[in-house]
């Protein structure tokens, strides 16, 4: 069974849960479950990687302590919606980590598309990845890593834990928090058939908007102020003058 040939709502019992104990990476799994015919919808946790990535390529640091999951969905939704699929992943990442944080925490937030801030440091990564299998099939991995307690020693950006902000949690208590509201979101997303509602959650739980930012792009970077996301989930740069620019991807930093 596939996301693509179901219709309705997603229910906690069209997933499969796989707990690892040290591996290379929790998305290379799941692509290897793909290629070997696995129908999708399955998490695969680990207790460490030893080849966490992030965006890019960047390493990811993967000590035990903290949460490593990655969620294998087959054909989720035509190529044209899955734009917004990493704001509905976000939605599900902010929910799961808010049912952990105690309420006097700092402002737990969604830096554009799925950056999860505590105070604005970052404390989650996010990497989708996807591939077409021999057999015609899409395969799309969500690789979601949360720092539960620890974090880089020598970031190059802030970064934080739960511990640092009072949430002595451990990975499968939050993970059951994420399994329950990956299924919610992934229903209201409704293979993209429902961005709409996607965008309105994530704008109410967005970070910084009106505030002066930079987007770096591959070939360069590009000033102005975060006027919010469109329809689509696309940030909209506000150059002044210059008029306002949709962006697709890339990195963003305030101020």
């Amino acid at each position: 069974m596939s996301v693509a040939g179901k219709e309705g709502r997603i229910s906690l019992d069209d997933f499969r849960h796989e707990a690892l104990g040290a591996v290379a990476s929790t998305n290379t799994e799941c692509l290897a479950r793909a290629r070997a015919g696995d129908f999708g919808f399955l998490w695969i946790t680990a207790e460490s990687q030893s080849g966490g990535r992030g965006r890019r390529g960047r390493p990811w640091m993967s000590e035990p302590g903290n949460l490593y999951a990655s969620l294998l969905l087959i054909d989720p939704a035509p190529m044209e919606r899955l734009t917004s699929l990493p704001l509905a992943v976000a939605l599900a990442v902010h929910g799961a980590i808010r049912h952990v944080l105690p309420a006097d925490a700092p402002p737990l937030e969604v830096k554009w598309p799925n950056d999860i801030l505590i105070g604005r440091q970052k404390t989650c990564g996010i990497l989708l990845e996807s591939e077409r299998l021999t057999d015609g099939r899409q395969a799309l991995v969500i690789g979601i890593g949360i720092n539960i307690a620890n974090k880089p020693d020598a970031p190059a950006y802030p970064v934080t834990c739960l511990a640092e902000n009072g949430a002595a949690v451990a990975p499968q208590v939050l993970f059951a928090h994420l399994f329950s509201e990956m299924a919610d979101v992934l229903s209201i997303w409704d293979r993209g058939r429902g961005i709409a509602d996607v965008v309105a959650l994530w704008r109410k739980v967005a970070c910084g908007i009106g505030e002066k930012i930079t987007v770096n792009l591959p070939d360069r970077s590009i000033s102005g102020h975060f006027a919010g996301i469109d329809d689509k989930g696309m940030l909209i740069l506000d150059r002044g003058p210059d008029g306002h620019m949709a962006i697709a991807a890339g990195d963003v930093f305030f101020g």
